[in-house]
C-alpha cells in the first residue's frame, strides 16, 4: 500500500507541482495513524527523496535563480529550524489535539493558497522586482514546513510570482530547490531525533522515486490545472479532517 501511496503522490507532484510534504503528512495522520511529528518527519524525508531525484533535471534545464534562491534560503534555513522545535516540544499527549488543530490549519491554508494559483492561472512574472521581502516570507513558510511539513510548494511559488520577475519556468525550478534545501534540513533534524518510521518510509520513496520520474515525463502530455484543482480541494478537506479530529 505504502509503495501506491508513494507512486501516486510523488507523480501528481511531477505533474502539478503541488508539496509532497502537504499531501503526505496528513495521510500518513489520518490513513496510517502516525503521529504527528513521525508523519512530519517522515514526510520531509519523503519529500527530499522524491526531490532529489528530479533536482538534475532543474539544474541541466537552468531553470534554477541562484540570486532568488539564496535569499529564500536566507529566511527559510532558520525558519524551519525553528518550526521543527516547536513540534518537537509540543510532541506530548497533552498537546497532540492542539497539534492536530495547527496541522489541519495549516494544511488548509496551504490548499487555499494552491487553489488560488490554480484558479487564477497566473504563471507569469510579477512587473516589479520586490525581491528583498523574500527573506521574511520564506522564513514564514520554512516555519511552516518544519512544523507541518506544508508549504515549501504551493506558498513558495505564490510569493515568487508576485514579488520576483521569475519566468514560470524559473519559478517552477527554484521553488523546488528551495523546498528540497528545507526538506533535507527539517526532514534531517526528524530523522537524528527519530521522528519517522522507517518502513513506511523506505516503501515510500521506492515508490516515490519511479512516480516523480513518471509525473517528470508525463507533464509535457497531461495538463496538470484539472488535476491541480482536484488536489487542492482533496487537500483542504484533509486540512478539515485533521481540524475534526482536534476536536474530537
Amino acid at each position: 500500500m505504502e509503495f501506491l501511496v508513494g507512486f501516486l503522490i510523488a507523480c501528481a507532484v511531477g505533474l502539478t507541482g503541488v508539496g509532497a510534504g502537504s499531501i503526505t503528512a496528513p495521510v500518513l495522520i489520518l490513513f496510517f495513524h502516525l503521529k504527528p511529528a513521525e508523519a512530519v518527519g517522515t514526510a520531509l524525508s519523503f519529500s527530499a527523496a522524491i526531490k532529489f531525484a528530479v533536482l538534475p533535471l532543474y539544474l541541466k534545464r537552468k531553470q534554477v535563480d541562484f540570486r532568488i534562491l539564496k535569499l529564500l534560503c536566507l529566511g527559510g534555513i532558520p525558519g524551519v529550524l525553528i518550526g521543527v522545535q516547536i513540534l518537537s516540544r509540543l510532541n506530548t499527549k497533552d498537546h497532540e489535539h492542539t497539534i492536530f488543530m495547527l496541522l489541519g490549519g495549516t494544511i488548509f491554508t496551504v490548499s487555499l493558497g494552491s487553489l488560488y494559483r490554480t484558479i487564477r492561472n497566473r504563471m507569469a512574472s510579477g512587473g516589479t522586482d520586490r525581491a528583498r521581502w523574500l527573506p521574511p516570507i520564506a522564513a514564514i513558510i520554512g516555519g511552516e514546513v518544519g512544523f507541518s511539513s506544508a508549504g515549501a510548494g504551493a506558498l513558495g511559488a505564490l510569493v515568487l510570482l508576485n514579488l520576483t520577475m521569475l519566468t514560470p519556468a524559473q519559478v517552477v525550478g527554484t521553488d523546488m530547490v528551495f523546498g528540497f534545501v528545507l526538506s533535507v534540513i527539517g526532514g534531517g533534524l526528524h530523522l537524528f531525533a527519530g521522528q519517522y518510521d522507517s518502513t513506511i518510509l523506505i516503501k515510500l520513496i521506492t515508490g516515490g522515486v519511479i512516480g516523480a520520474l513518471s509525473g517528470a515525463m508525463l507533464s509535457s502530455i497531461i495538463p496538470p490545472r484539472p488535476l491541480r484543482l482536484v488536489l487542492s480541494i482533496w487537500l483542504a478537506a484533509l486540512g478539515v479532517q485533521l481540524c475534526w479530529k482536534a476536536l474530537s
